[in-house]
């Protein structure tokens, strides 16, 4: 086992070949380059759900430095490598979030009578988002019982660029009776899925995907497609059976069944808290 003196000149030979005072200020530079890699994979991973995946990351990087440092001879440079790999691996497993993220750092506007207004209501922000989930509750109630069968994804802006396009683009606001409108038998749409993206009903009647696993024979085509685009992408989805006027949910491949308004509800709210930054714009 190396000592930590050791360590510490391995460390120093990588980062800082360089000797004095600019290889202080190199040690310093390339130390925060790599704290804000690790800030922008654990912020990626915080706010996509896959917190789980922080455990992962931070168990990998442990071991990986453990063998490096602590073996004889000591190999920095293969840690820094796999720091690398492993980190632009989770952060282009979200590369769209990471994108969005980015845009809307440091996005400021000025404040004016009218942005101090705007920041002092952000019961508005609540107030919209519980307006969309309201409508969206209202009609798949209604579809439900009239046992009216219907599939609506939540996107979040990852959703496979041919999966939206396979549908009619509509980015009309979202209300009840659009939504109901949609998905009334033999209406041209309502065989495919309704795409919502925020405040926006983007696009339907758009084919997703089937899960190829088993599932009992009630799982007809509109459950396996709910279930299955959320195998491929990492969006959620509501489903109205046209059998039973079963509600469901899925959220990454699991699917809830006999969901309630109030349940339907928190999950919409889970979404949207998502969704919308503090000014309640699409972030």
């Amino acid at each position: 086992m190396n000592t930590p003196q050791e360590v510490w000149s391995a460390i120093k030979g990588v980062f800082s070949p360089f000797p004095g005072a600019a290889g202080t200020v190199m040690l310093v530079v390339e130390a925060l380059f790599f704290a804000v890699i690790v800030y922008m994979v654990l912020k990626t991973l915080w706010e996509n759900n896959a917190r789980r995946f922080i455990f992962v990351y931070l168990l990998l990087l442990a071991t990986a430095a453990a063998i490096a440092f602590f073996a004889k001879p000591i190999n920095a440079t293969t840690f820094i490598i796999f720091f690398l790999i492993l980190s632009i691996f989770f952060l282009f497993l979200f590369n769209v979030e990471l994108k969005r993220s980015i845009w809307n750092t440091g996005k400021h506007k000025p404040v004016t009578a009218s942005s101090a207004t705007t920041a002092r209501s952000s019961s508005s922000v609540t107030a919209r988002a519980d307006e969309y989930i309201n409508s969206i509750v209202k009609a798949v109630q209604n579809l439900s019982k009239n046992d009216i069968g219907a599939l609506i994804v939540l996107s979040n802006g990852n959703l496979p660029k041919d999966i939206v396009e396979s549908g009619v683009m509509l980015n009309a606001h979202i209300s009840s009776q659009l939504i109901e409108g949609i998905f009334i038998p033999k209406a041209p749409l309502h065989d495919g899925a309704m795409v919502i993206y925020g405040d926006l009903i983007e696009a339907a009647g758009c084919f997703l995907p089937l899960t190829q696993k088993d599932y009992p024979k009630e799982y007809g085509t509109r459950h396996r497609a709910g279930i299955g685009v959320t195998e491929v992408a990492d969006v959620s989805t509501i489903i109205v059976s046209e059998e039973t006027g079963i509600v469901s949910f899925v959220k990454r491949g699991e699917i809830t069944r006999f969901v309630d308004s109030e349940g339907l509800k928190r999950f919409l709210k889970e979404y949207y808290w998502k969704e919308f930054n503090s000014e309640g714009k699409r972030q």
